[in-house]
C-alpha cells in the first residue's frame, strides 16, 4: 500500500455504509529488498551512531567549529580518564551485545503484514468516529499521526526509564562504583562516547529501556527503525560537545549537549538526570541544576555564551560546595581502583 497518498479505491469504500472489499493479507515488502525490516532496525541505529560520531569526530580534528565547542580541545585530553581507542572497543561490545539481544527479540516477532489498512480506516469512520471527521483525515491520522503519537509515548517510556535508573545509579554509590563511573571517566563528552558504558549498564540502560519502549506502544518494524535511530542520534548528539545553533537536536529539545555536560561535570554531577528527550522528570523531582534556570535564551535552551561565562568561573572559583568536594574525593577514589585493576 502506498503510504504517500491514499489509494485510488479510498474515497469509494468510505463512502459506502458497507464493506465490500475482499481483505487479503500478505507479507509486508521490506525497504530494502533482501533485507527484513526487523534486520534493518538492527542494522541503521549501529550505521547511525558511527556515521554521526565521526562527522563529529572530523569537525574536531579539522577545528570547524571552534567558536561552538563547549570545552576547549586540550580538556578532552587533560580531564578524560579513558583513550579514545578504549572508548570505541567498549561502544563496540556494547552494539554487538544490542545486536544480539535485537535479534533474538526479531526471531520470536511475527512477521509484519499488510492489506487491513482499507479496513480498519473504515471501521473507524462508520464505528468510531465522528461523521463530520473528513476521509483525508482518517486517513492520515491513521497512516502518520497514530504512529507520531505512539513513537511520542516511546519518547516518553524512554525518558522515564533512563531517569529512574539513571539517577538510582547516582544515588546508590555501590550501583555507581561498579557500573556508572565507567561512562563519567569522560568529563569532557565527545560523541563516540554517547554509549561508553558498563556493558551491564549499557544493556539495562539503553538496549532494554528502548527495547521496552517499542514494545509497550507496539510499534511496527519500520516505526521501531525511526525510533532506535532518532535515539540513537540524539544521544550523540547530546554527547557531541559542541552547540552548533543549526543543530536540529538542540533547536527543538531542551535536553541538549550543553544540558547534559552539566551533568559531565562534578559540579553537576548529582542534577540534569533527565536524558535523552525532555526535562520534565527533573522539573518534576527538582534535580535540575539550578543554572539552568538562571540562563535562558528564548527558546527556553541554555546559551553557550553564557555557559561559557560560567565554567570559566566555576575553573576560576577556589571555594567549593561541601557536596562538590565530597564527590571529588569519591572520584579520585573510584578512579585509583579502576587504575589498579587496569
Amino acid at each position: 500500500m502506498n503510504t504517500f497518498k491514499p489509494p485510488a479505491n479510498f474515497s469509494r469504500v468510505l463512502s459506502q455504509p458497507t464493506f465490500y472489499e475482499k481483505i487479503i493479507i500478505t507479507e509486508q515488502p521490506s525497504l530494502i529488498k533482501g533485507i527484513p525490516d526487523g534486520i534493518l532496525a538492527l542494522i541503521v541505529p549501529v550505521v547511525a551512531y558511527w556515521s554521526y560520531s565521526m562527522f563529529f569526530h572530523i569537525i574536531d580534528v579539522y577545528e570547524l567549529a571552534e567558536q561552538y565547542r563547549i570545552h576547549p580541545s586540550e580538556e578532552e585530553k587533560s580531564r578524560n580518564k579513558v583513550t579514545l581507542h578504549e572508548v570505541v572497543r567498549d561502544v563496540i561490545f556494547q552494539h554487538i551485545i544490542q545486536t544480539i539481544a535485537g535479534f533474538a527479540v526479531y526471531c520470536i516477532d511475527p512477521i509484519p503484514k499488510t492489506g487491513y489498512e482499507l479496513y480498519t480506516m473504515w471501521n473507524l469512520k462508520y464505528n468510531y468516529l465522528p461523521s463530520f471527521v473528513p476521509d483525508w483525515a482518517i486517513y492520515y491520522g491513521y497512516m502518520y499521526g497514530w504512529s507520531f503519537l505512539r513513537i511520542l509515548i516511546a519518547f516518553c517510556i524512554i525518558d522515564s526509564w533512563q531517569f529512574w535508573l539513571h539517577r538510582l545509579m547516582h544515588i546508590n554509590k555501590s550501583l555507581y562504583r561498579r557500573f556508572h563511573s565507567r561512562h563519567h571517566r569522560l568529563y569532557v563528552p565527545y560523541a563516540f562516547g554517547a554509549l561508553y558504558n558498563d556493558p551491564v549498564e549499557g544493556f539495562l540502560l539503553d538496549t532494554l529501556g528502548t527495547g521496552i519502549a517499542s514494545l509497550v506502544t507496539g510499534l511496527s518494524h519500520r516505526e521501531s527503525i525511526f525510533l532506535y535511530t532518532f535515539a540513537t542520534l540524539k544521544t550523540v548528539d547530546d554527547h557531541c560537545g559542541y552547540r552548533l545553533p543549526f543543530d536540529i537536536f538542540q533547536i527543538i529539545f531542551p535536553n541538549n549537549s550543553v544540558y547534559h555536560d552539566i551533568h559531565h561535570q562534578m559540579w553537576g554531577i548529582k542534577n540534569n538526570f533527565s536524558q535523552p528527550f525532555f526535562t520534565f522528570w527533573d522539573v518534576l523531582n527538582n534535580t535540575q541544576y539550578k543554572f539552568v534556570n538562571e540562563y535562558k535564551d528564548l527558546q527556553k535552551h541554555i546559551t553557550l555564551t553564557k555557559y561559557k561565562e560560567f565554567l570559566a568561573k566555576k575553573s576560576g572559583s577556589k571555594s567549593k560546595s561541601k557536596q562538590e568536594l565530597e564527590i571529588e574525593e569519591e572520584e579520585k577514589s573510584i578512579d585509583k581502583e579502576t587504575k589498579k585493576e587496569i
